[in-house]
């Protein structure tokens, strides 16, 4: 079932003028949700929409009585701290919001003087995390990611033999999420060299990034019962930047036989604004799988997720060291993908999750693992462009890296483009490292 509505036509435009701007993240058929208040007050955190580079104040604009009924209910939820019982509300009531939220923002509005009031400059905003993050399952869905990090590891056996019949996860730590702009320490741990008789404690001296879409969770399901394929957008609010750092070094040494725990659970972080389902309508493609791969089970199989499964999503990685800052300088882009090389889909994703009964909650947040392309200025993290470290890489001002050093700033950014469609973006998620705490 398509999303595609009224509030993709692309002749629409905004009486604010900022959104009618070329390449411009937040035209009126995007209106993305988060949380916000001003800059250094002590104001409740609520609910926000982006229109341009202003910000629609949710909680304002309920207080205003325009709506009555389930727009009217969504507003008020959506103008609380969190966003939760907004994405516990059942997908046609956030459509009834997002076609409500269109017209009041449009060209010709009835509303546009009372709007006018209760707009506030993103550049005067802070963001708090767009929800409580109940549950985080991180996954795994490049198959060009997986089988290069699986030759470092695993030279011997890359790719294991159950990553093409199965979504691969595992449980991350969701206490450890946070929104774009927070710093992070060094995380510290046990290490072992490979000539090492015994491990050393100290801080990480392989840090990384992951290039992740992160994905939220609107109405859940009960326990017992799954989520079928072809349900999947009734239950998937939105869409996020994600970069879920990652501490190679502890990382290899304490990954067997469980898996990822210290080496992924010091720092994670979102990008403030959540890019809905159904904005991200337009971009949704046709997905395959090679006719020599083993095909989904029926579970995971449905003509609607092969008619729109995947979902365009251009995805940038910037690296501005400390140097760069200190000269001014916004920094280097470093790679470039998109999220349509995944081997699963967001919706099989679901469908897997709760196939043995698991019950998703509001606000719960998957990530998507880390997106890479088939060639090298596609990959997703510095351990695939530099060869697990063994290829340092220079940048345009002549320093090298072969790993994050402290005072670096990593900015990823996001955005959906095609003939036929509004141009619409993620925003950014960024984040700087701090020296590790002694």
């Amino acid at each position: 079932m398509s999303l595609i509505n009224h509030t993709h036509d692309t002749s629409l435009t905004s009486w604010v003028a900022s959104a009618n701007t070329l390449n411009n993240d937040f035209p009126i058929q995007n209106l993305p949700f988060a949380i916000f208040r001003r800059k250094g007050s002590q104001e409740a955190f609520r609910g926000a929409v982006a229109i341009g580079d202003q910000v629609v104040d949710l909680a304002a604009l309920a207080s205003l009585g325009l709506y009555d009924g389930a727009v009217q209910k969504a507003l008020v939820n959506a103008s609380k701290p969190q966003l939760n019982d907004l994405m516990a509300m059942e997908q046609s009531t956030w459509s009834a919001l997002r076609c409500a939220l269109s017209a009041a923002l449009a060209t010709g509005s009835e509303h546009q003087a009372k709007l006018e009031s209760i707009l506030i400059a993103q550049a005067d905003i802070e963001f708090d995390l767009p929800c409580r993050i109940g549950d985080y399952t991180d996954f795994y869905t490049s198959i060009n990611h997986a089988t290069t990090i699986g030759s470092i590891f695993r030279p011997e056996n890359p790719l294991l033999p159950n990553y093409k019949w199965v979504p691969i996860g595992y449980h991350g730590r969701s206490s450890s999420i946070t929104v774009s702009g927070k710093d992070f320490h060094r995380p510290c741990g046990q290490t072992k060299a490979p000539a090492a008789t015994e491990p050393s404690f100290g801080p990480c001296k392989r840090l990384d990034y992951e290039m992740e879409v992160g994905i939220y969770i609107g109405a859940g399901n009960e326990m017992g019962e799954a989520i079928d394929i072809d349900q999947a957008d009734q239950h998937i609010f939105g869409m996020c930047l994600f970069n879920d750092w990652s501490a190679r070094d502890i990382q290899g040494w304490e990954y067997q036989p469980l898996g990822p725990f210290l080496a992924k659970n010091f720092a994670s972080t979102v990008s403030p604004w959540i890019i809905t389902n159904e904005a991200l309508a337009p971009y949704r493609e046709a997905w395959s799988r090679d006719a020599a791969d083993p095909q989904p089970l029926p579970y995971l199989d449905s003509e609607q997720n092969s008619a729109l499964g995947s979902y365009d999503v251009q995805l940038e990685v910037t690296l501005q060291t400390a140097k760069m800052r200190e000269e001014g300088q916004a920094g280097q882009k470093i790679t470039r993908t998109s999220f349509n090389h995944s081997y699963w889909t967001v919706a099989q994703m679901v469908a897997h999750h709760t196939v043995n009964g698991c019950n998703l909650q509001p606000g719960d947040f998957f990530g998507s693992g880390t997106q890479s392309g088939p060639s090298l200025d596609q990959v997703g993290s510095m351990m695939e462009l530099t060869g697990a470290g063994k290829n340092s890489f220079t940048l345009e001002n002549g320093e090298s890296r072969v790993f994050l050093e402290d005072g670096d700033a990593v900015i990823m950014s996001g955005f959906c483009e095609k003939a036929g469609a509004a141009r619409i973006g993620f925003g950014e998620v960024r984040s700087t490292i701090l020296p590790a705490k002694a």
